[in-house]
């Protein structure tokens, strides 16, 4: 299995998604955002392609060109129904390579939040991401229309759409399943500026809810990506018999 995955951050990487992927021997190849060549990533490949969180808005293209390259090959995968993953501003770059709006909240939402999972979301394995089963990291001011032809897959409280998904074997997630307790530390140093700036949140309080719930999101997300990572090699097999 190759996995191509595009960072915006050095510290918002694939976590503990990327212990699961170790065990299945996969070969990861990270591609930063705005440095590397992007059309080194083969847009008909069946590999998995994973775009991950960043601070930056999908609509800063004057600011950030290389957005305009992300959201092209973002439309070419999705079009064609290929393995893709979007976390955070990855779900939001989908949203806006699928030609939905995405547009500011009326408050961030920043924290350890429930997600309520409706019966498509169980669908494509986010049970294991449900409010019964665990706390969620959230970290986003922005949201999205659900795209037309997309089916939404998730909640919360704040914000209406936090999942939806293109197809079999495409999904946007808004919020953050990947994360890990240690791994979170860098995010509290890295986006210190957003964390004073946003009231009620603070990195005493984001490190006291990690401890509370880190474990139990690590064990649910291992859930939820092996089920993506055996549909999508499912998909494969069969699409490989039929050649």
């Amino acid at each position: 299995m190759k996995v191509n995955v595009i960072r915006h951050l050095a510290f918002e990487d694939l976590g503990s998604f990327a212990t699961l992927l170790d065990e299945k021997a996969a070969t990861i190849r990270y591609f930063e955002a705005g440095v590397d060549d992007l059309a080194a990533i083969d847009t008909g490949a069946e590999d998995l392609l994973v775009v991950l969180g960043g601070p930056i808005s999908v609509n800063d293209e004057a600011e950030y060109p290389f957005l305009k390259d992300e959201i092209g090959l973002l439309k070419s995968r999705l079009d064609a129904d290929l393995p893709t993953l979007g976390i955070c501003l990855g779900a939001q770059l989908m949203a806006k390579a699928l030609g939905t709006n995405v547009y500011g909240g009326t408050q961030k939402e920043i924290g350890w939040f429930g997600l309520q999972v409706n019966e498509q979301g169980r669908q494509f394995g986010l049970q294991w991401l449900d409010e019964a089963n665990t706390q969620m990291l959230h970290w986003h001011g922005e949201t999205f229309d659900i795209p037309a032809g997309a089916v939404r897959l998730a909640s919360s409280e704040r914000f209406e759409n936090q999942a939806f998904a293109v197809g079999k074997h495409c999904l946007a997630l808004q919020f953050h399943p990947e994360v890990t307790a240690s791994g979170l530390e860098r995010w509290y140093i890295g986006h210190t500026g957003e964390i004073h700036a946003t009231e009620g949140v603070s990195v005493d309080g984001l490190r006291a809810d990690s401890e509370k719930y880190a474990m139990t999101l690590q064990a649910g997300a291992a859930r939820f990506f092996d089920s993506m990572l055996n549909r999508m090699e499912a998909g494969q097999t069969l699409r490989n018999s039929l050649k």
